[in-house]
């Protein structure tokens, strides 16, 4: 069996290793891959984003199955052309990627079948917005309508901070035409949480929770990346809150996008606030989070292409979707510099005997080396019984890795522990 994953970072090099688990698959081709993922896959330099060659080379390849993982092409209608030319595929079609790809489709979506959210409003004039931050309770969020690579959300502590963002998003065009409309919602406190779901559209089975560590530098200063690191299971994440949770938000959620006429099919990420309120709904992703992916998979004890062909065929509620009980921690090795400037091409060196745990995102071969390429270079993640050890070993883990200009958060999992120990 062949199969086409589409993307080049940790999350895709996540979910190449686990599709490699399954006897059946002869051949993994990564569109476009990194330097990183060369063991795993046959990586070809095609744009994730140019969804039509991507689908050209699916049909002259004769790709069995095909995995969209990335936002934008999800967003393109990269599943739509795919299934348009008879190849079966993992990920929500154009429309109901929508969820995603627009803050002010999925804020209006959440009011419309009172989905629990912060309270907002929308503005697609630069005036408007700024006369409304005259009176807003502050702190508020200032979030572009679009894809804006995981950075289109501003957090204002003040009104002018308030304002420059607008100003930047609306005037300025920082993220382009993302930020054509934005939306200004209510802050909201408490315990953030990832879950993330199969549904085959008429069923959702959650993933093991997962806590994301947004922030460059420790103790959550710094600016906002794309992710440092991760673990999971999220202690904050209760079975009582679980249960809420589905009643209130992941059954909604599914049941609103099919009265929408956009069945969602694929991998939808709940990301949630655990407020004084209850669980609030603060994103939606129509795809694997990264760096989540990077500890949920490896928590996975079902076969992940059954259960993505179970969610292509329908027949989710029929297939079995099994976690270990034990717990991950993922760190990100990025670049000095990163999220803002970094150098790139320092030769990488990672261990043989430990590469099975290391995701790599930002690399590429040069001259015959693994180079650095990127921000977020890699991830390691570590399985143990207690999450405090899974911490521990994917720290031992860091210190076999190196690449000049390295750097990494100290303390992923540290709020993590805290929250066990007060439970």
């Amino acid at each position: 069996m062949k199969v086409l994953v589409v993307g080049s970072g940790g999350r895709e090099h996540a979910i190449i290793k686990k599709i490699k688990e399954n006897n059946a698959v002869t051949e993994i081709f990564a569109l476009p891959g990194n330097g990183g993922m060369a063991n795993d896959a046959v990586c070809v330099n095609i744009d994730a984003k140019d969804i039509h060659s991507v689908a050209q080379f699916a049909v002259d390849n004769k790709i069995d199955y095909a995995i969209v993982a990335p936002d934008d092409p999800l967003v393109l209608g990269a599943v739509d052309l795919l299934e348009d030319k008879g190849i079966a595929c993992f990920g929500p079609r154009a429309n109901a990627a929508i969820i995603e790809g627009s803050k002010v489709f999925s804020k209006n979506l959440m009011k419309k079948y009172n989905i629990p959210t912060a309270a907002y409003e929308v503005f697609n004039d630069l005036d408007s917005a700024l006369k409304y931050l005259e009176t807003a309770p502050i702190p508020t969020v200032i979030k572009a309508d679009g894809l804006a690579l995981g950075k289109g959300v501003i957090i204002a502590g003040s009104r002018e901070e308030a304002k420059e963002a607008v100003v930047s998003m609306m005037q300025d065009k920082v993220f382009g035409k993302s930020g054509d409309n934005i939306v200004i919602e209510e802050f909201l406190t408490g315990p953030e949480v990832s879950v993330l779901s199969f549904t085959d559209g008429k069923t959702v089975v959650p993933m093991i929770s997962s806590m994301d560590h947004k922030r460059a530098g420790d103790n959550d200063t710094g600016l906002n990346t794309g992710g440092m690191g991760t673990i999971a299971p999220n202690p904050y994440y209760t079975a009582e809150i679980a249960e809420k949770c589905m009643e209130t938000i992941f059954i909604p959620t599914i049941e609103a996008m099919n009265k929408e006429g956009r069945t969602f099919k694929g991998c939808l990420y709940f990301g949630l606030m655990l407020t004084p309120n209850g669980p609030k709904v603060i994103e939606y992703n129509c795809r694997f989070g990264d760096p989540e992916t990077q500890v949920v998979l490896p928590l996975l004890e079902s076969d992940l292409l059954t259960v993505m062909q179970a969610v292509t065929n329908e027949t989710l509620s029929e297939t079995e979707v099994k976690f270990s009980s034990q717990s991950a921690c993922c760190v990100i090795m990025a670049s000095e510099g990163y999220p803002v400037k970094y150098e790139k091409g320092f030769e990488l060196t990672i261990p043989a005997e430990i590469s099975d745990k290391v995701y790599v995102a930002g690399a590429k071969i040069n001259d015959g080396k693994l180079v650095t390429n990127g921000g977020r270079v890699l991830g390691v993640t570590a399985v143990n019984k207690t999450l405090k050890d899974a911490i521990n070993d994917a720290y031992l883990l860091v210190k076999d890795i190196h690449f000049t200009n390295a750097f990494y958060r100290k303390d992923i999992g540290a709020k993590a522990l805290k929250a066990e120990e007060g439970r």
